[in-house]
């Protein structure tokens, strides 16, 4: 599709953006709060390590079946209605998952929660109708702000609430703030949120097709920052889903002490992606930050498992938290420019669907290390895997252009 196809930006998109961060940054605080107290809760039910993991990977498995298809409902009914629908759902399902009884139910709403997560894709295809190609990276950059704020928060106030738990009532009492959270979100969200895209564009008159990956991939531009993507998310999932383990079972750390050092990485995040990578895009462009920040997610996970409690281990985090800084609004911001005005909201659907499907196999993988070798592998490997995410990067991102092809 041509440039002549996109939608005048909408006036006043300042305060529009303004209004979706604030959605977005309720709802991944209240994703946020689950963090650290998943693998707790799953242990409470005397889960195995594997089992751990794959609580997390049937919530990815399930957003990367979804994810295109919300993409490219955004584009064809709006993207309001489908951001109201997908935080509704969020708060029952997160209710579901905080009054389970026994791990069947907590594979079963949280495998519900991931079909219905579609914040994400909408909010991303929102920034791409509000922003100009010139300032895409730093409207992107809020949305990994909103993230930062949300894992900075959440996991604090997970961990917070959990401090004092004893059993499995006690933990399910921060995972019911979240679903509040989620359901006054939604009501907020009612109120104030405006609709940046119309669904009577060129987009809207298509079927829903699920050939979005395979067209996402074929393409010279978007196919190479989607795998890329994939990568990073692989790697880095891996350490998510096999840190609180790790902490547990070599450190003997609780809830509220994981939470605090996914906190940290969540101040970096806001700290970057709320207002220095825009400066760095300026500068630099969004090419040389993706290796640059591959290169630094690798390194602190490769050292975390040999860093001592303390100012070492929280150093791990903060580098691992610039690199992710760096690298993921700009990995957006090339596939966003390089798709058409009118298939923003698939293209970045099928990135995120490959996100998706990353976080699905990511903690599988990890927890099959993390059981059969050593507790230290899965940091290893992810940090291994990362670091040949910068060679690719570098010539992946030398054949992104300006504009789509």
């Amino acid at each position: 599709m041509s440039e002549t196809a996109e939608l005048p930006k909408p006036k006043g998109n300042g305060k529009a953006l303004g209004v979706l961060f604030l959605t977005v940054v309720l709802d991944l605080v209240g994703f946020g709060i689950v963090i650290p107290l998943q693998t707790f809760f799953a242990l409470q039910f005397n889960a195995t390590a594997l089992q751990v993991t794959l609580l997390m990977s049937c919530y990815s498995l399930a957003q990367f079946v979804a994810a295109p298809v919300w993409g490219q409902l955004s584009d064809r009914f709006g993207r309001r209605p489908m951001l109201l629908l997908s935080i509704g759902m969020t708060s029952l399902m997160l209710a579901g998952f905080a009054s389970s009884t026994s791990l069947a139910m907590l594979f079963f709403f949280r495998t519900l929660h991931g079909i219905m997560t579609a914040n994400i894709t909408i909010a991303q295809a929102c920034v791409a109708d509000l922003t100009t190609r010139e300032n895409r990276a730093k409207g992107m950059g809020l949305i990994g702000a909103a993230f930062g704020i949300g894992f900075t928060l959440g996991p604090f106030i997970g961990g917070e609430f959990a401090a004092h738990a004893d059993g499995t009532s006690a933990l399910s009492t921060p995972i019911w703030i979240a679903a509040g959270l989620s359901a006054f979100n939604f009501l907020l969200a009612t109120v104030l949120l405006p609709e940046t895209r119309r669904p009577d564009s060129e987009s809207a008159r298509r079927s829903i097709s699920l050939t979005a990956m395979v067209e996402a991939l074929s393409h010279p531009v978007v196919g190479l920052c989607v795998l890329l993507t994939f990568l990073q998310v692989f790697a880095f999932s891996m350490m998510e889903a096999t840190f609180t383990l790790f902490a547990h079972d070599v450190h003997g750390l609780e809830p509220k002490d994981v939470g605090r050092m996914f906190g940290l990485v969540g101040i970096v995040s806001i700290v970057v992606q709320g207002g220095l990578i825009g400066r760095l895009v300026k500068r630099f462009g969004e090419k040389p930050l993706v290796p640059a920040g591959l290169l630094l997610v690798g390194l602190g996970t490769a050292l975390l498992p040999s860093m001592p409690l303390g100012a070492p281990i929280l150093i791990a985090f903060g580098v691992m938290g610039m690199g992710q800084s760096l690298a993921n609004p700009s990995l957006s911001a090339l596939i966003s420019k390089a798709a058409s005005a009118d298939q923003q909201g698939k293209t970045l659907g099928a990135a995120q669907s490959m996100s998706a499907l990353a976080r699905a196999f990511g903690p599988a993988f990890g927890g099959l290390l993390y059981g059969a070798t050593q507790p230290s592998m899965p940091f290893y490997v992810s940090g291994g895997l990362l670091l040949c995410g910068v060679v690719l990067a570098i010539p992946a991102t030398a054949r992104a252009t300006t504009g789509p092809t």
